[in-house]
């Protein structure tokens, strides 16, 4: 058997509870923040929100924007 064959026996054997814990932890391992890239999209929120009070955005309805889809 192969060491990911084994890992794998051992997580199906697992009670539910903490399989999902497994599948938590190994997705959050998946994850690698991006500071830069977060601060952009932050600033990216900011501006859209600063266009919309200030009138040079308009806002749509979740019933349109679902229609189109």
């Amino acid at each position: 058997m192969t060491r990911q064959s084994d890992v794998l026996k051992a997580a199906l054997s697992l009670a539910p509870v903490e399989k999902a814990e497994l599948v938590d932890h190994l997705l959050r391992s998946l994850d690698n923040p991006d500071k830069e890239i977060d601060q952009l999209w932050a600033k990216e929120a900011e501006n859209r929100i600063d266009a919309f009070e200030r009138g040079k955005l308009k806002a749509i309805s979740l019933e349109k924007v679902l229609e189109k889809y």
